[in-house]
């Protein structure tokens, strides 16, 4: 049996390259599947190239073809794809803290149950400039910053080195509406961009809600050139009459009436506390936070 497994592992290795990218895909789908924050899963290709795997024991030949064969494979592979991403926990920041006078924030309930602090992430300031590193999952206000009925508010996000901190695009952008902030029955609003070229709108009311699912790619985001490449996104919230909008990069993404975002479960009203929101394991700065009205 031995030399059965042996034969059949090293005849995987071999004949699966091809559909290397496929299994990846696979594992993506999976693994991101009702985890927050995760950039939406690509597209799968439904046509298999066929492989074969050929075997002796004594004079049989035993031949696995087509989906029997990519099924078998999923099942070694796909474990090994979640594994090293389920592995991704959020980390501590070394000198973590909020270090600009008048700022606080909260970390996700999530964060919190797994033993995480908002020390262990850092926001600071250096110039005009705001850097963040995290650490856990975080959303940052100043209690000072108040916007009410019609209002914009948007900032410059640059990822200096993309994914430097993470193994897959993590989140970034602008909350508004925020009440009760910090507190177990907290509400705000966020659009947030990844550095792949997708958003996500959501909110937490308080439990998380979702309104563009699980996010959507959209070319008025920027994508960066490689790991390790800047990235820039200008990330705008806007409340006019009965919609919020969220723009990016000049370019409105997605807009929602006040209805869809405003009751039990949501917000409490489009009135409050406006600041930033950022995804765990990320490496960001922010610049030109300002708030406008008509």
């Amino acid at each position: 049996m031995g030399h059965f497994a042996g034969n059949l592992a090293g005849n995987l290795a071999g004949n699966l390259a091809g559909d290397g990218a496929q299994l990846q895909a696979i594992g993506r789908v999976w693994g991101t599947a009702g985890l927050d924050e995760r950039p939406p899963a690509p597209h799968i290709r439904h046509s298999v190239t066929p492989v074969q795997v050929h075997f002796s024991r004594g004079n049989s030949i035993m031949r696995l073809k087509n989906s029997s064969m990519l099924a078998f494979a999923a099942v070694l592979v796909v474990p090994q794809l979640l594994s090293a991403q389920a592995g991704e926990e959020s980390r501590t920041v070394a000198g973590g803290g909020v270090m600009i006078p008048g700022w606080t924030g909260v970390i996700d309930a999530k964060e919190t149950a797994a033993g995480m602090k908002l020390e262990n992430a850092k926001l600071s300031m250096d110039g005009k400039v705001m850097d963040v590193v995290t650490g856990p999952a975080v959303t940052y206000w100043n209690p000072a910053n108040m916007a009410k009925g019609d209002y914009t508010v948007k900032a410059t996000f640059t990822e200096p080195e993309y994914m430097n901190v993470n193994s897959h695009p993590h989140p970034y952008g602008i909350v508004i509406a925020g009440n009760d902030l910090g507190t177990a029955t907290q509400s705000y609003l966020y659009c947030a961009a990844y550095g792949n070229g997708n958003f996500i709108v959501r909110g937490m009311g308080p439990e998380p809600f979702q309104m563009n699912g699980r996010g959507e790619a959209s070319p008025a985001v920027h994508k960066a050139a490689a790991k390790m490449a800047p990235v820039t996104q200008e990330i705008a919230m806007s409340v006019k009459g009965d919609n919020v909008s969220c723009s990016i990069n000049g370019t409105v993404v997605g807009t929602y009436p006040k209805s869809a975002v405003i009751g039990a479960g949501k917000l409490k009203s489009t009135d409050g506390m406006f600041g930033m929101r950022f995804g765990h394991n990320t490496d960001a700065t922010v610049s030109g936070l300002t708030m406008t009205t008509p």
